[in-house]
């Protein structure tokens, strides 16, 4: 790969995080607060899009910030990989800072500005974490997320909320400490670099036990995976705004822990010595629990927020489920499903939003009707729910279809029928809130006249990304163009 020394990377990183200026200087005047978030987000995507081009030619940018030790830098690089992640991440987060106008406004919330200058701080982690070219340089950008989105998560500042933040940066924090930094010390130690290759740094560098301990430290020490038992800060952190729950679930934070954990898998241990030591069943193993448990306590939720909260814990598994079988299949379903799941989440929850702005319900037993007197904001569910399940003709039937085939191209018929299960188990705990949105008998309060769809700015962001779910299934041709790369290299 050639990679051009450039300043873009960077700037597409800062934009945001300098961004906080104006956001906080426009403290008292709400408009300009706004324009600026919606503008710096619409800057963001600009700069990582522009870099598009050259990353489907074969190329990418380099920049070099700071050498910490021999052989380690601080440096950014946009390879397939982290313009893949990237491009979706600031995507979204247009939509999101435009739902969140809504959102915030209708609800008269507190800390706005507080709010709109986490939200862009965050993302300038997000995108330093998919443009990180080393170990190093990610495990900052990642620590960066989990400071920046504590008061995001905090948000309402009541005894639940912070309690809710303090299990957060506990798990968040902790094993990021406890696990994913002993492990990056130990693989300088044995290879003498935390650079990032296409194959990886490990093969001949340490025995068997040593690389499966470092993979089990690496996957349990990037918990915004969630990756059971490592689980638990996720369905806390849904006390904050939905707005806060949608960026955490469709937009950054659980997806920079998956992007981290899949990072490694190609480019610090490489596919070809996790298969040489027969270490890939540890991925599956660890994933398949988390798929199949997650999906059933899913189904125990009354909390609509809740439900969506074990829905992701389990979805985000599908992912290293699919780098784990090892088979150019599976690992394209695996990295396809990064994005299928992030459109699909992200309307579930501005759906959950718009809900609860519009009829004060959080509950699904309470919710009887509401799809009637909500149709847009239904139907968007209910293609999300479709694509998250995996049927055609969605975006998530792609990455579905591709871990099934990767299951049995590597003969690993018990990982179909995880697949098979977990998405029965999805349409299980999905179709029952749509039915009773659409077909039951609306509960006292739900019938009434005063119940109509949530503000325009809110049903907007939540229209796109549902038909986003109808588009990728028809035109996936770039994203699935950046992840043959990445399988490829």
């Amino acid at each position: 790969m050639n990679l051009e020394p450039s300043y873009w990377p960077l700037a597409a990183v800062l934009i945001s995080l300098l961004g906080v200026v104006p956001i906080l200087l426009s403290d008292r005047r709400p408009n300009l607060r706004e324009a600026w978030t919606v503008l710096i987000s619409l800057g963001k995507f600009t700069i990582i899009a522009a870099l598009l081009p050259a990353v489907l030619e074969g190329g990418g940018y380099r920049i070099t910030l700071a050498e910490v030790l021999p052989g380690v830098a601080i440096a950014l690089r946009v390879d397939a990989m982290g313009m893949y992640f990237a491009l979706v991440a600031s995507f979204l987060w247009i939509l999101t800072s435009i739902y969140s106008i809504g959102y915030m406004r209708a609800l008269d919330e507190h800390d706005q500005t507080r709010y709109y200058a986490s939200f862009a701080v965050a993302m300038s982690a997000t995108v330093g974490v998919a443009f990180s070219a080393n170990l190093l340089t990610l495990y900052l950008f990642y620590e960066m997320l989990s400071l920046s989105t504590y008061p995001l998560v905090t948000h309402k500042q009541d005894a639940e909320a912070r309690s809710a933040g303090r299990k957060y940066l506990t798990y968040l924090l902790g094993t990021s400490v406890a696990f994913t930094l002993p492990a990056m010390i130990l693989i300088y130690t044995l290879t003498g670099t935390l650079d990032f290759t296409a194959g990886g740094i490990l093969a001949g560098k340490a025995d068997a036990s040593t690389v499966s301990l470092l993979l089990v430290l690496l996957v349990f020490g990037f918990a915004k995976a969630a990756v059971m038992p490592f689980h638990g800060w996720l369905p806390a952190a849904m006390v904050a705004p939905t707005p806060v729950s949608s960026f955490l679930h469709g937009v950054a934070v659980v997806k920079v822990g998956v992007f981290s954990i899949l990072r490694m898998v190609f480019f610090v241990f490489g596919t070809g010595l996790l298969a040489d030591l027969n270490l890939g069943v540890v991925l599956t193993t660890l994933a398949s629990i988390t798929v199949l448990v997650a999906s059933l306590v899913a189904l125990t939720q009354d909390n609509l927020k809740r439900r969506l909260a074990y829905s992701t814990i389990g979805q985000l598994s599908y992912m290293i489920l699919g780098a784990g079988m090892l088979t150019a299949a599976g690992m394209t379903g695996g990295l396809l499903h990064l994005s299928m799941h992030a459109f699909g989440k992200i309307t579930l929850f501005l759906c959950a939003g718009a809900i609860y702005i519009a009829a004060h319900k959080s509950n699904i037993s309470e919710m009887d009707g509401l799809g009637r007197r909500m149709p847009v904001t239904y139907g968007a569910f209910f293609l999300a729910s479709l694509s998250i399940i995996g049927m055609p003709p969605l975006g998530g039937f792609l990455s579905k279809w591709s871990l099934v085939v990767g299951a049995i191209d590597g003969g690993q018929l018990l990982l179909v029928a995880v697949v098979l299960v977990s998405s029965m188990l999805n349409a299980a705990y999905f179709f029952p809130i749509v039915y009773r949105g659409f077909f039951a008998r609306a509960a006292d309060g739900n019938g009434g006249e005063e119940i109509r769809e949530a503000p325009l700015l809110c049903l907007i962001p939540l229209s796109i990304t549902a038909l986003f779910c109808l588009a990728l299934f028809l035109w996936p041709s770039v994203l699935l163009q950046l992840i043959q790369m990445v399988v490829s290299s």
